[in-house]
């Protein structure tokens, strides 16, 4: 997933958008009125998100059951069994899901959720690693406890010195080895990187001590492991906190949240093994302590799906090569270079994120001037967005596509990974950002069909392939125009390309092209034999209750913007004299 200082400045002024008025309700009764129309009978899904541990022996907190759920709401096929935090039913377009709340007040259930736990160990520093670690820590300041929070890098770490510029020091036993560090905490934050989870993780395992929890932000491990034939050890508790946010966003809008309440990030969260019974409430108080807002169930496989197939879709993959392959057709139709940019990455990370971000993706096509020229290209750009798509997602659930990551790192010493940003178009989009004048970025018709045809067409297989609509809501639309495309915004689609974890890094640069050639030899050519916008494809678009989902969920998640600076990809703030817009670039 694809950026904070420890001391980073709050935003001087927030604005809580018309929009997100909504978030003030309950969701009880935010959600009452939305329709069911469209919802999908649960036992289609429940034969893909079977919610079953893998390997584990225990019981599992994540558990599915039957609940009574309200009229017009189906029952939640996860349930949330925590004994410590409230869970809440809440409707998501005519399916229930639980949720649990998150909010500083609840900073005082932080000692009992986390009894037992007298060292964390964060190991790593990238881009969750210095966000979740300091959060955490002033949470348990915050909540009186004297638990540690400790950093484990390798001694030779570059990191080493940013950690200490963040507070943890070898002299208070915060910051020390790795293997140290693991072999001490109850509770070890694995937030290292994709390739070195699946290099070490045998001694990382074999390190902890009996009755400790692996805390994981990524299913990435398991997957690995599955492709290995391996289990997890049967005495320690595997959970998962996934931020839905690059950690830069997670550290900002924590510190803005100690000002304005409900800043934070969105978390997904998984019990894939409960050793000790209360993997659960240590899950969810880890959850919270980072800054969650509201915390949503998955499990360990379905989140790696969605995740490792989400960006190399709409979030990082499929954008990139929508920009490239539109801003060839632009130019070659006479645009100049620089119109050719704002209509293709300068519309997408402007107009269309906002519009996306405040009134929802049917809402793009309400405000766009020709609602024929879009229809046309949703029409034509949907079906071959979508082969894609289904490609990608079951190359990631056969692990292909992790083996994929695994093989091209390996590769690295040999075949080191270029950079996209050096071409003539990204270049292009240097000038064009140094003279941007936010109030005349065009909302291109053609563009915006497009974009919202890969966006939905994402939607609608994770959908078939059978994620919640929460998952679904936060990792491909959420996490899309709340955070990662207002730092590409701020620096460029190319950018973030170049400057994400590896595994998204290497994900964009293989799926990119496919997106491009699909779009310039199908979508496009069809559009230009004068093919008609298809009847059918455009009602479903319009009748989609992934609409009425985005809504609810939009209503749950923070009622503040990111402020976003500089260093995308890392934990620092960088500064960039060429930068030139301010401060921040809001995504509303």
């Amino acid at each position: 997933r694809a950026i904070a200082h420890c001391t980073t400045r709050l935003r001087q002024s927030i604005r809580t958008p018309p929009h997100r008025t909504m978030s003030a309700m309950s969701a009880t009764t935010a959600f009452a009125a939305a329709p069911v129309a469209g919802a999908r009978a649960l036992g289609a899904r429940k034969s893909v998100a079977s919610g079953k541990p893998y390997a584990a022996k225990k019981p599992v907190a994540l558990a599915r059951r039957s609940v009574a759920a309200r009229a017009a709401t189906s029952t939640p096929e996860l349930d949330i069994n925590t004994k410590i935090f409230e869970k809440e039913l809440v409707d998501v377009a005519g399916e229930g899901e639980y949720i649990v709340r998150g909010g500083r007040h609840l900073f005082e259930k932080l000692p009992e959720a986390l009894k037992g736990i007298n060292t964390i160990g964060v190991i790593g520093w990238g881009s969750q690693a210095p966000a979740q670690g300091q959060n955490f820590r002033d949470s348990l300041r915050e909540a009186g406890m004297d638990t540690k929070v400790c950093v484990g890098l390798r001694p030779s770490s570059q990191s080493n010195e940013e950690a200490r510029a963040c507070g943890f020091t070898e002299e208070d036993g915060t910051l020390g080895e790795t293997f140290d560090i693991i072999a001490k905490s109850d509770l070890v934050m694995l937030l290292i990187s994709d390739a070195a989870q699946a290099k070490m993780y045998p001694r990382i395992l074999a390190a902890m001590k009996p009755g400790a929890t692996l805390g994981l932000s990524h299913g990435f491990l398991l997957g690995v492991m599955q492709s290995d034939g391996e289990t997890f050890r049967e005495d320690i508790n595997v959970v998962l906190v996934a931020p839905k946010g690059m950690g830069p966003s997670v550290r900002r809008l924590y510190e803005q949240g100690k000002e304005v309440g409900g800043s934070g990030i969105n978390a997904s969260f998984a019990v894939h093994q409960d050793a000790t019974g209360n993997a659960t409430d240590i899950a969810l108080g880890w959850s919270i302590a980072v800054g969650s807002p509201f915390t949503f169930a998955t499990t360990l496989e379905m989140e790696y799906r969605s995740d490792i197939f989400g960006e190399r879709g709409i979030l990082l993959g499929g954008v990139h090569g929508i920009v490239e392959s539109l801003y060839r057709r632009y130019v070659k139709q006479g645009m100049s270079e620089e119109d050719a940019f704002k209509n293709t990455v300068e519309c997408i990370t402007g107009p269309i994120t906002k519009t996306i971000s405040t009134k929802g993706i049917k809402a793009v096509y309400e405000m766009v001037d020709d609602k024929k020229e879009f229809m046309k290209a949703y029409s034509a750009s949907y079906m071959p967005c979508k082969d894609i798509l289904y490609e990608c997602y079951e190359e990631v659930q056969s692990t292909n596509e992790i083996k994929s990551v695994v093989m091209a790192c390996e590769r690295f010493d040999t075949f080191p990974m270029g950079k996209v940003g050096t071409s003539a178009m990204w270049k292009v989009g240097e000038k064009v950002r140094a003279e941007r004048v936010e109030e005349e970025i065009p909302l291109n018709s053609f563009t915006a069909g497009v974009y919202c045809a890969c966006m939905m067409a994402q939607i609608d297989t994770l959908r078939e392939k059978g994620h919640s609509f929460s998952e679904v809501c936060n990792e491909s639309v959420i996490e899309a125009v709340d955070s990662l495309n207002p730092y590409m915004h701020a620096r460029g689609v190319a950018f973030m390309v170049d400057n994400c974890s590896y595994t998204a890094r290497l994900g964009s640069r293989k799926w990119a092209p496919r997106f491009d050639y699909n779009l310039e030899q199908q979508a496009y050519v069809a559009v230009d034999q004068g093919t008609e916008a298809d009847p059918e494809l455009e009602q479903k678009f319009l009748n989609n209750p992934a609409h009425i989902a985005v809504a609810n969920c939009c209503a749950l998640r923070p009622s503040v913007d990111i402020s976003v600076k500089f260093g995308v990809g890392s934990a620092r703030d960088v500064t960039d004299e060429k930068f030139k817009m301010g401060d921040k670039a809001t995504a509303a």
